[in-house]
Parts: C-alpha cells; structure tokens; sequence
C-alpha cells in the first residue's frame, strides 16, 4: 500500500500500525439486516487519511456505503486495528491509472480501462487499536501471568482514535 505524509498525530499513528498490511476485511451491511465481510486490498491511503480500494460498479457492496468498518490484523506482531467510517465511489481514471497493478487482473482483466472499474475511497471517522507487545516470549509470559492472575496483566494496549476525518 502507498502511503502519504498524515497531517495529525492519530492519522500518523493509524498508517504506521496499517502499513504494510496487504488485506482488509471491509464489512458491511447488506440489503437485508445482516453483516456481510470481504477481504480487500488496500492501494493507498492518502494525505487525508482516506484508504482507496479498487472495486466493481456491478458489486452489490456498492448499495451500502454509509456505514463501513475495515479491519486489519497483523498476528505476527499482534496488532489489530478496526476502523469505522463511510465509502464513496470514484471513477477518476488518472487516479486509477496512478493505483494500477498487474495484481487487479484477475477482477479487471482489461486492465486500468475495464468498463466497470472504479475506487472505493474509504473515509475514516475513528478506529479501536490493540497492539500488544512485540516478542512473542514477553507476550506468553503475559498471558501466563494473566491466568495465574485471572486478569489481564502486560497484554497490551487499546486506543480509541477519534479524530481521523480531515480537516
């Protein structure tokens, strides 16, 4: 994923814990009350923090764009990051052009010029983060300790960002 420089110290904070991380789950609701996930890759997230997808005009994700959630994990490093916000179409072809990788093919095989290709601009409003320490040996200890303890001791730390929206 493309990353630009972040104007806020909580936007900052989100592209560090994201970047890197090629696969979102992007969750939604769909025509019928129930929550609905894919897994989606990530293309940039630009000055203003908003994340850009490629998606299909003909996907019935398209219909419901006004409450989203992304969510990355990283196991490896215990990291995982939900985000809550909106979507909003795009079909600006010079920024498809500009996103354009081999990788999007398969969905699009005609390439940046495929008929139903367009963006999916995902605009954060806040997101929940839980990062844990990064050894794997600290983080066994914890969670020993945490069972001997019965509570969580040394686990990690969870933060709330709330001011993610440009300004």
């Amino acid at each position: 994923m493309k990353t630009e420089t972040q104007t806020s110290a909580e936007r900052s904070q989100l592209c560090k814990l994201i970047d890197g991380l090629h696969v979102a789950m992007l969750t939604q609701w769909d025509g019928e009350g129930a929550m609905v996930s894919r897994p989606m890759s990530p293309l940039e997230m630009d000055a203003q923090g908003a994340l850009w997808f490629f998606t299909d005009l003909r996907s019935s994700k398209l219909e419901h764009l006004r409450v989203l959630n992304l969510s990355f994990s990283d196991t490896q490093h215990s990291t995982f990051v939900s985000i809550s916000g909106r979507g909003e179409i795009d079909v600006d072809r010079s920024r498809i052009e500009r996103l354009w990788s081999p990788l999007a093919r398969p969905w699009f095989p005609d390439g940046p010029t495929s008929a139903h290709l367009a963006l999916l601009k995902f605009v954060p409003e806040s997101a929940d983060l839980w990062d844990a320490p990064n050894s794997r040996m600290v983080r066994l200890f914890a969670m020993a300790a945490s069972v001997v303890a019965a509570q969580p001791i040394g686990l990690g730390q969870h933060d709330r960002l709330t001011d993610l929206a440009a300004s």
